[in-house]
């Protein structure tokens, strides 16, 4: 029965070619899998918000890795912290119990996201810790149905995203945990057992797909077993293949020791990563409001967090070298988002409702910054009559000469100059052999919609 069942398959493919519709099988092997297109969408997105949000949002000092920094490798700030103020028999289980999430509004979070320009979140449905945002089958009384919020946080949070037309949901979801006894088994083992990988992480993995039907699914703490162990190439040929995503899904680099920045979809190749050159390979900037944490802390000071114009110069120059930014916020155990995070939201969307033409589905250019003025960095689209192209200047620097003067672009008898947000034309010069200055209206700061006042340097967006 079975050849017939393989039978039939090759059958149906070879029928489905013949009406231009792709037939693929992905196997369980880099090869197959890096060959795989990342879905159309995420490129044109260009802006994620990421959210860390767990039972570590109770504590919220130090970071998400504060029951690392307590029981394992102890941080003398974190054990302080904890004899000043709890008790001697206090346990790390004890927070979850905290964990109410009683200002938890996910109408609310999506409002700020969707409003933040952002086109996809991912939310963390379980850190290293181990507990499940989700009322998990696989982590009985350590998630959030059993202890804390008694909510299905990543159930609600999915139907809001999903009631914005312009959000996708993603998934988070952390492959190792620091204190599960089989794992802690299997990495005495030198990773010869697999019994954490077969009896937790894989099945929360299917579970979590099959029931909220995540477009992202990004791996982290692989990093201490290769990815045999982890047996991430079945689980990524069956996510490809027949997963309820499977056409729509994205997925990072984070399945095993040295596979990050090699194999996978796209590359993250570490925190914060932002090369400042243009990759060969589809990337992402996974990156902080708060400099030092993905979690909320309470003890943050303000000059811990990035100001817009860092937020947005960040971007910009991620979207030129042809990456996303995911744009992380870490909301307090009580689930409001703190005000400083939902201002950089605002703030962020505020920009691109005028700036977005030249960051959603743009693609690098020849060049990615300026030879002669510094903090000029460029985007590109091909006009909608497929000739010729539309070069965005997105410059860091108001010049205060009233000219912006550029070196790479050249200049044809059709060329226009006008800048976003603002009606007209404006009037331009070339040089030999080429390059080109902008004369830039006198406008009053507090009339330009797209910058904070504040703030020495400002970020605009220029086409022609």
């Amino acid at each position: 029965m079975a050849r017939i069942r393989n039978a039939f398959f090759a059958l149906l493919c070879l029928t489905l070619q013949m009406i231009n519709v792709k037939c693929v099988r992905y196997q369980p092997t880099w090869a197959s899998l890096d060959a795989r297109p990342i879905p159309s969408w995420y490129d044109e997105a260009k802006l994620g918000i990421f959210i860390h949000w767990g039972v570590f949002s109770v504590p919220s000092f130090s970071s998400e890795w504060f029951w690392w920094n307590w029981k394992g490798q102890a941080t003398p700030a974190v054990i302080d912290f904890m004899t000043k103020n709890y008790k001697p028999d206090f346990t790390y289980a004890d927070f979850a119990k905290e964990f109410n999430a009683e200002f938890f509004n996910p109408a609310q979070w999506t409002e700020a996201f969707e409003d933040s320009g952002a086109k996809y979140i991912v939310f963390v449905s379980k850190h290293h810790e181990g507990y499940t945002n989700w009322p998990s089958k696989y982590s009985f009384s350590w998630n959030s149905v059993d202890v804390g919020p008694n909510r299905d946080i990543v159930g609600e949070l999915m139907n809001a995203t999903r009631a914005k037309k312009s959000l996708r949901f993603g998934l988070y979801h952390s492959m190792y945990e620091w204190f599960h006894p089989l794992y802690l088994a299997d990495k005495k083992t030198g990773f010869k057992t697999q019994d954490f990988v077969n009896k937790k992480t894989l099945p929360e993995l299917y579970e979590i797909v099959n029931k909220y039907k995540p477009e992202v699914v990004w791996s982290d703490g692989d990093w201490e077993a290769n990815d045999t162990y982890w047996r991430s190439k079945e689980y990524l040929a069956w996510l490809y293949n027949d997963s309820p995503v499977k056409d729509t899904v994205v997925v990072n680099d984070r399945w095993g020791k040295g596979i990050s920045c090699n194999h996978g979809g796209v590359f993250t190749c570490g925190d914060r990563y932002n090369p400042g050159v243009l990759q060969k390979h589809k990337w992402v900037n996974a990156m902080t409001i708060d400099k030092y944490s993905w979690g909320f802390r309470r003890n943050a000071k303000l000059e811990d967090y990035l100001s817009i114009e860092e937020l947005l110069q960040t971007f910009v120059i991620t979207v030129s070298c042809g990456g996303n930014m995911l744009m992380n916020v870490g909301p307090p155990s009580h689930g409001h988002i703190a005000p400083i995070y939902a201002e950089r939201l605002h703030q962020m969307g505020a920009w691109l409702k005028v700036n977005g033409e030249g960051i959603y589905s743009s693609k690098p250019w020849t060049f990615q910054n300026d030879t002669l003025t510094p903090g000029v960095w460029y985007t590109m689209k091909k006009n909608s009559s497929g000739a010729g192209v539309t070069v965005y200047a997105f410059t860091f620097d108001w010049p205060g000469s009233g000219t912006l003067s550029l070196a790479v672009p050249q200049a044809s008898p059709s060329t226009v100059v006008t800048l976003l947000g603002f009606s007209g034309n404006l009037n331009y010069t070339t040089h030999k052999p080429k390059g080109i200055d902008i004369r830039v209206p006198v406008i009053p700061i507090n009339k330009m919609p797209w910058v904070y006042a504040g703030s020495k340097q400002r970020t605009v967006g220029k086409k022609w």
